[in-house]
């Protein structure tokens, strides 16, 4: 295998000078939609396949908008082979077959295995100032366009390559780079005891627990700490073990340690866990309290049983995290003004919706430390207590032994609250109490699941509270997301293309330039580095009290609340594309607009 090559491709010896549309890709080449349509009427001509055939991809391509018709036509039984040589002629580009010695393994690990999977890409060596790429789609300009910012290239050159095998090419480097794994090397500055377990059992301080298994557990939680990353996942594959970190919401693919470490690694974390480590079969759930890197650190632990064994997820959970001033959260000042009234008023239900890891419990602690603790008398209701607090107290439920959402609540209104936050609301009883409670004086803090702010409206009334009860307890809703900030060392100005011109006039924005990360070590050629969020808030006035009252489907709530001033998360995200602080395919990745 080549790897002699930095990632920053340097000259290497050319193979013959590439054809002249090499250098401007697709440059007279026809449209996208123009070698659509002739690539059924092409293949009919040569004679690669018949009119029947052609005419039931078509009909599949009415109900597949999206996929390219020549994968359709493949998969219905056209000859691969022959297919994508038409395809390639249509778009002026040469089609190779790549073996896996003629590719630059330095490059892949520059752009990633897992990128280059999901995107099926292939960077094959470097030719001078420029990098020859192939791809399984012929009309690939934009992700060109981003693999040439990733790699730093001066330029791309551009081939077309079966799908198959380039899925085939990185099979066989991953097996490779697992052959050649170095653990030794990996851990020559790791010991055993650079993470002191906080509570331990008799298994953990085992001496005939493998030293280098210890100390490569402890080499990927460090990393993970360093990286800045929320969860670990350990992946066990057919033939691959893969580590993978979430940083800023999004996987990245970091370690492939051999796959025979794959049990020692997990029996080393259950141990840690206080798991059971015979157990195989069923999933389980621990938790980790450790000191990492000086920093004290929860550990969530969840294992699952898979065909290939069984699959570890680590959440990090770090106090710091959460130690966020409300002020910093990313609102805009007339929310943020908003938001501190609703959570200053004596009464009331304040929900904040989202997914998961979208921030909804950074935002709700963030706002109870905004509140006079020696004042008011504050306490939680949790499943898991994610994070301790100072001055409040915090409950968590316990579901085997009946201690339930619902149970605690009532005692805890024996316990003169003042401000009650309750985890999730999840059942019909949870919601019952904390409308009760909110109707007689107490102010309730608590999250749901659903996609936008209005929605949380109708899912309160279909769990079973009355309408009335929702219309007369609800004070405020907020929807979050976080979304990726642009990379500030890597950020460069670039005009702005037709298509993000039209997207930006559609929410009332115009932009001659707009910034764009091209990826750099800081920010792991990314572009991004950090989150911010991106809210929708929603404020239940007299008018929208009246129409909840009356039980409003999701749509006719919607539309009324943006009648009355409600910004969707899409419309708050473009306000942040055009400050420069993310992009518009980030906005467009993590938001949709309802009000479309």
């Amino acid at each position: 295998m080549r790897s002699d090559l930095d990632w920053l491709p340097n000259p290497s010896p050319d193979d013959g000078a590439p054809p002249e549309h090499a250098t401007a890709a697709h440059a007279d080449a026809p449209s996208d939609k123009a070698a659509s349509d002739d690539i059924g009427t092409v293949l009919i001509d040569k004679g690669f396949i018949d009119r029947e055939l052609l005419e039931n991809a078509r009909r599949v391509l009415l109900q597949s908008p999206g996929r390219p018709l020549h994968r359709i036509i493949v998969d219905l039984g056209g000859d691969p082979v022959l297919v994508m040589q038409t395809v390639a002629e249509l778009h002026g580009l040469e089609r190779m077959l790549v073996k896996v010695d003629q590719v630059d393994t330095k490059l892949v690990e520059r752009l990633g295995s897992e990128y280059c999977r999901e995107h099926l890409v292939l960077p094959i060596r470097a030719e001078k100032h420029r990098v020859l790429v192939g791809t399984a789609e012929p009309d690939a300009i934009f992700l060109l366009d981003e693999i040439k910012g990733r790699l730093g290239a001066h330029s791309i050159r551009h081939v077309l390559v079966d799908g198959s095998n380039i899925e085939k090419v990185l099979d066989d480097l991953s097996h490779d780079l697992h052959e050649d794994y170095d653990v030794e090397a990996i851990l020559a500055d790791v010991e055993a005891d650079d993470i002191e377990l906080l509570e331990k059992n008799d298994e953990a301080d085992d001496d005939t627990q493998s030293s280098p298994v210890v100390r490569y557990v402890n080499h990927i939680i460090q990393s993970a700490v360093r990286d800045g990353a929320s969860d670990i996942h350990i992946e066990p594959d057919e033939d691959v073990l893969k580590v993978r970190f979430r940083i800023d919401g999004v996987l990245y693919e970091v370690m492939n340690p051999p796959p025979r470490m794959h049990a020692a690694i997990t029996s080393r974390i259950k141990i840690m866990a206080q798991l059971d480590i015979a157990e195989r079969r069923l999933p389980q759930d621990g938790r980790i309290r450790a000191t990492v890197l000086s920093r004290p650190l929860d550990l969530r632990v969840s294992t699952v049983p898979t065909p290939h064994g069984e699959k570890t997820v680590m959440r990090l959970l770090d106090n710091r995290s959460i130690d966020v001033p409300l002020d910093a959260l990313g609102f805009q000042q007339e929310m943020l003004k908003d938001w501190k009234n609703e959570i200053g008023r004596p009464h009331g239900i304040i929900l904040v919706t989202g997914p998961t890891g979208s921030g909804k419990t950074t935002t709700l602690y963030a706002s109870i430390q905004q509140m006079d603790l020696k004042k008011l008398n504050v306490s939680t209701v949790e499943d898991p207590v994610e994070y301790q607090l100072n001055g409040i107290t915090q409950i968590q439920v316990h579901e085997r032994i009946g201690l339930t959402f619902s149970g605690t609540l009532r005692s805890l209104l024996r316990q003169d609250p003042d401000v009650i936050m309750v985890g999730e609301i999840r059942d019909q009883d949870t919601a019952t109490i904390a409308t009760q409670a909110a109707l007689t004086g107490h102010l309730v803090l608590s999250t749901l699941h659903t996609n936008d702010a209005p929605s949380s409206v109708t899912r309160l009334i279909n769990i079973g509270i009355e309408p009335f009860l929702v219309a007369g307890a609800l004070n405020a809703v907020l929807a979050q997301r976080l979304a990726r900030r642009i990379c500030p060392q890597c950020m460069k100005s670039e005009p702005v293309t037709a298509e993000c011109v039209e997207i930006l006039t559609r929410y009332g924005h115009s932009a001659t330039e707009l910034p764009k990360g091209h990826g750099c070590r800081a920010c792991r050629g990314s572009g991004y580095t950090g989150r911010l969020g991106l809210y929708e808030f929603l404020q239940i006035n007299d008018t929208l009290r009246d129409c909840v009252a009356s039980s409003p489907s999701v749509t006719q709530f919607t539309r009324l609340c943006r009648d009355e001033g409600m910004m969707s998360l899409r419309q708050q995200g473009m306000r942040r594309v055009v400050d420069g602080s993310t992009s518009i395919e980030e906005i467009l990745r993590v938001t949709d607009d309802h009000f479309a």
